[in-house]
């Protein structure tokens, strides 16, 4: 498990189209300027995810000097808070002063919260451009703010310009859209991981899933237990000095990601991925000796003594003190690769320390082996298997998820962002195979496992696990561009997932990858430009 950017005429409907443009060759970077590369795309047709409907109309409106954002009379703060971040978001590229003022009437960018607005659900939102200006209507603030990132899709990636007239109407297939990192292995500070979460923010990824511990380090600061980030933290692969967060940082973070409609998913792995926390108490192990702290990358050789009452006061304390510092309803507690736990010990391991999270007010996520113990009701199995996983281990998830358990899927041959694009790629590992965008982007969750019914299907996260990651250069450019294809997969209609059109509309984000200095592998097969 451990183990890097359509053309449809005047008129442009997504939802349900499918493929619906020709393609050329796949080319390098060193082909010919313009050579095999198809027209360029229409603004309405560069939007990534592919949204639900879109059409251009009409004229558009003239994004200038005396553009303002109104938030309407009588709105929550919230609404001003979105329309701030917004303005905040559109001036760096356009050095416009975009004053948020309230009020509806007159021209410029209006966002309208609408809780009677139909068919729009809890992320949806429409999108409407005519000469007088943009209204961006939701029924939810997290529709509004999910419109405001369209919108700059939709304007010059620097610079005034014109919004094109035209009409997004726009919902999510899945609830849950995540990404995953892995900081254990390799410390990362809380700015770093800020700046992914916006970066993943703006194609509407709801989601920051942190790994915050495992055999090579404990990140997060824990008052009952407080060796466990002053020692434990102390190590990382290959011998660096660590790293924690305090828990003003973590809460921070927390802050930040609200902001932006991303949720946080602490995960403390249990009960293997724990040598970190026996090296800082030997009380955690069988026999009480403290381990060494680790810094290489294998798995499976550390557990907890699930015979211990003291290893389920540590959970307890541990899980009781993150709960209370992440407002979201989940709490992750692993549950993966535990080879050094027998199965009857892992059981019953897994049906305390799920008491335990549901003791703390959270749901349970944990990975999909615990479809093979006793997951608790309404427990969500993470799948994160690839096209070699055993059929039996495939088949426990499909039962647990018809039993009533969402599934998310990260199947390790697709979604995984550690993995190599090719022979050729440095950092990344590839003991799940490399993983090519087109590969990345390639499949279907509603149907990825047969027998699972889409209903059962949560929605999908992209893992990057860091045993190779030790910079921001590394993350993106292994994060960078599949995770754009992972965001599409999880909002999209399953009717407008193609690749062909998919490579056309990637290429078109360059420049916003640029602008953003983002540091991203540039495919071959992917029309550059």
């Amino acid at each position: 498990m451990r183990v890097l950017r359509r053309a449809l005429g005047t008129l442009l409907v997504i939802g349900g189209l499918g493929a619906a443009v020709s393609c050329t060759a796949a080319h390098g970077d060193d082909a010919k300027p313009g050579a095999g590369r198809p027209a360029a795309l229409a603004p309405y047709e560069q939007l990534l995810p592919a949204p639900a409907s879109a059409r251009a109309e009409g004229p558009g409106y003239g994004y200038g000097a005396g553009t303002v954002i109104r938030t309407g009379p009588g709105s929550p703060e919230e609404v001003r808070q979105i329309g701030e971040l917004l303005a905040e978001q559109l001036r760096g590229p356009s050095g416009l002063p975009l004053p948020v003022v309230d009020g509806e009437e007159g021209d410029g960018i209006r966002l309208r919260l609408d809780p009677g607005a139909g068919g729009l659900g809890a992320e949806g939102y429409r999108l409407r451009s005519t000469a007088s200006g943009v209204t961006l209507t939701a029924r939810t603030p997290a529709g509004l703010f999910h419109a405001g990132q369209t919108l700059r899709q939709l304007l010059p990636v620097r610079g005034t310009g014109v919004v094109p007239g035209g009409e997004v109407v726009d919902t999510p297939r899945f609830a849950y859209r995540g990404a995953m990192v892995d900081i254990a292995r390799h410390h990362f500070r809380v700015e770093q991981v800020k700046r992914y979460v916006e970066q993943l923010a703006q194609y509407k990824i709801n989601t920051l899933h942190l790994h915050l511990t495992d055999d090579q380090g404990w990140r997060i600061a824990i008052d009952s237990w407080p060796r466990l980030a002053q020692y434990g933290g102390g190590s990382e692969v290959g011998g660096g000095p660590g790293g924690y967060w305090t828990k003003d940082e973590y809460r921070d973070l927390v802050a930040y990601a609200a902001e932006r409609y991303v949720d946080v998913v602490p995960e403390i792995d249990m009960p293997g991925h724990v040598n970190a926390a026996q090296a800082s108490y030997g009380e955690l192990t069988c026999d009480g000796k403290a381990p060494e702290r680790y810094t290489g990358i294998k798995v499976g050789f550390s557990s907890l003594c699930v015979g211990k009452e003291r290893t389920y006061e540590f959970i307890d304390d541990i899980l009781g003190e993150l709960a209370a510092l992440t407002p979201g309803r989940y709490l992750h507690i692993g549950g993966d690769e535990a080879h050094s736990t027998p199965a009857a010990d892992y059981a019953a391991f897994m049906d305390r320390a799920q008491a335990v999270v549901a003791r703390h007010g959270k749901t349970v996520v944990a990975w999909h082996q615990l479809a093979t113990a006793r997951p608790a009701p309404g427990a969500v199995l993470q799948y994160w298997g690839h096209d070699k996983t055993a059929a039996a281990e495939k088949a426990a998830v499909v039962a647990a998820g018809k039993s009533g358990h969402p599934v998310i899927l990260s199947p390790a041959d697709h979604a995984y962002l550690d993995m190599k694009y090719d022979k050729a790629t440095k950092p990344g590992l590839a003991w799940a195979g490399y993983v090519p965008v087109q590969r990345s982007y390639s499949w279907n969750p509603g149907g990825y496992l047969p027998g699972l019914p889409e209903t059962s299907v949560l929605g999908v996260e992209a893992p990057l696990w860091t045993e190779t990651v030790a910079t921001r250069a590394d993350w993106e450019l292994l994060a960078f561009p599949r995770v754009l294809g992972l965001a599409e997969l999880g909002w999209s209609p399953a009717a407008s997932l193609d690749w062909p059109a998919y490579r056309q509309r990637l290429s078109a984000q360059a420049p916003r990858l640029d602008a953003q200095d983002i540091t991203y592998y540039r495919a071959p097969d992917v029309p550059w430009g």
